[in-house]
């Protein structure tokens, strides 16, 4: 069963939409790896990568986060709404053109497309790439 809400600090940031938070009472509490719900980031051979993570870090780093667990993927790592500094991380780095909406997931999400939309008509982050590869594309070559 997953927990209904965690108050966590951010540990680390491994990508634009995947971080490390530990859970639990101050310095005592369990490492968790956390997959943001319903985006998907640069992977780290392509374009923005760095800036995605870099932007992610910015929003979370060393900060509390409000993390909403969905579901745990294939990899073991809890997939999640993360709220940090009082905002949505999904929509953020969307919004930023850090990351895609990963439309197969973001059912829930409805409003993340327009974020996106608008990220590419101002070609921010990524959307300044004139063909911008999805990852989930690219994982599949």
């Amino acid at each position: 069963m997953l927990a209904t809400l965690l108050i966590c600090l951010v540990v680390g940031i491994s990508d634009g939409d995947t971080l490390s938070a530990r859970c639990g009472p101050t310095g005592t509490g369990q490492v968790i790896q956390v997959r943001i719900h319903a985006i998907d980031a640069p992977e780290y051979d392509q374009p923005f990568s760095a800036q995605s993570r870099s932007s992610l870090a910015a929003l979370c780093l060393d900060r509390r986060a409000r993390i909403q667990p969905v579901a745990i993927d294939a990899y073991g790592r809890t997939v999640a709404q993360v709220e940090c500094r009082g905002q949505d991380a999904a929509a953020f780095q969307v919004r930023s053109g850090m990351a895609w909406v990963y439309t197969h997931y973001a059912g829930a999400r409805p409003d993340l497309p327009a974020l996106e939309a608008r990220a590419r008509a101002a070609r921010r982050g990524l959307w300044a790439d004139p063909q911008p590869v999805a990852p989930w594309v690219r994982r599949r070559r």
